[in-house]
């Protein structure tokens, strides 16, 4: 067997044994964060989760009008749902609502990030300016936007159509009601929901773009590169998480939009314009068809959500760069 040899030390005794490590003071768990988090979430527990509970609720239901008054009710069961996806209109209010929601999306967007290039070349008192004015359009809340943008377009005296008229492009335009025309109220409903979203995403992307390192640039242009091809390769490669955020944002807020629609052409003419914001409304407080709103609003809360799970995984893998 293997024989240990113990050396003395230099006055010839041996060494003493190590003492085992002393384990340092257990830390004590504290409820102090719990009871500090909960007067918060007793407040998101009473105005998001009861709501959205009591919205379920209410979609296997046959609430309506006579259950307003006397509050009785049945149970149906999925068959809200049944008709819900059985019905035409929803789906073609589906449809128009993503292919609105992509064009208000894109043009946000892209605009948005022009607008925070351009403040990134003006000058101190300029770039000040600028940011002011945007964040006051950005700040009007958009009843109020969407009545004075409703009064611009509006026939015979709107200033948006003598305008037009003054051209001599268009022909006589005093009295065109843009409302009254699919194509026209939707670039008239385009061009307010853009106008109220270019100043947060050009103020946001700007924030990111300020943050650029410039040696980058500069080793770029040393490189041959253009302007174009340096913002393309360097620039947008540093902000591509901000803009992943604040498109998936834009989404869920155009996704949802419905005063500047409801205040300018009522879903109309007909239901040219009636996305799923107007449509639910239309079922539930026109028709008084409460549960089949319900409904409506949970399928529109699932879509939702799972553009958001998107948004959580994208950012979790781009975490790194946030």
């Amino acid at each position: 067997m293997p024989v240990t040899t113990v050396l003395p030390d230099a006055a010839g005794a041996p060494p003493a044994a190590s003492a085992p490590p002393h384990p340092g003071p257990r830390r004590r768990r504290t409820r102090a964060p719990l009871w500090l988090l909960s007067p918060a979430g007793l407040v998101l527990a009473v105005v998001t989760l009861a709501p959205i509970g009591f919205l379920i609720f209410t979609s296997f239901t046959d609430y309506n009008q006579r259950t307003l008054f006397t509050g009785k009710y049945t149970s149906v069961g999925a068959d809200n749902y049944t008709e819900l996806l059985a019905d035409s209109a929803f789906w073609m209010s589906l449809v128009r609502t993503v292919l609105f929601t992509a064009a208000m999306v894109a043009g946000s967007v892209l605009i948005g990030m022009g607008v925070s290039h351009l403040l990134t070349r003006l000058g101190r008192g300029m770039r000040f300016t600028v940011t002011v004015v945007l964040i006051v359009a950005w700040a009007m809340p958009n009843v109020a936007s969407s009545l004075v943008w409703n009064w611009l377009f509006q026939p015979g005296y709107g200033i948006v159509n003598w305008f037009l008229d003054q051209l001599r492009v268009f022909g006589d335009t005093t009295d065109l009601n843009w409302a009254q025309d699919p194509a026209r109220a939707y670039v008239s409903i385009w061009l307010l929901i853009v106008w109220q979203a270019v100043p947060f995403i050009a103020l946001t992307v700007n924030a990111a773009e300020t943050q650029v390192p410039q040696e980058y640039k500069e080793a770029a242009r040393l490189d041959g590169a253009t302007e174009l091809a340096v913002y393309r390769i360097v620039t947008l490669n540093h902000i591509r998480p901000t803009l992943l955020l604040v498109t998936i944002l834009s989404v869920i807020w155009d996704y949802n939009v419905f005063n500047q629609i409801w205040l300018i052409s009522r879903g109309g003419p007909g239901d040219a314009t009636a996305t799923l914001g107007v449509y639910t409304f239309k079922t539930a407080f026109v028709g008084f068809h409460l549960g089949q709103g319900a409904a409506i609003s949970v399928v529109t809360t699932l879509l939702l959500l799972g553009l958001t799970a998107v948004y959580i995984r994208r950012l979790l893998r781009s975490g790194e760069d946030l």
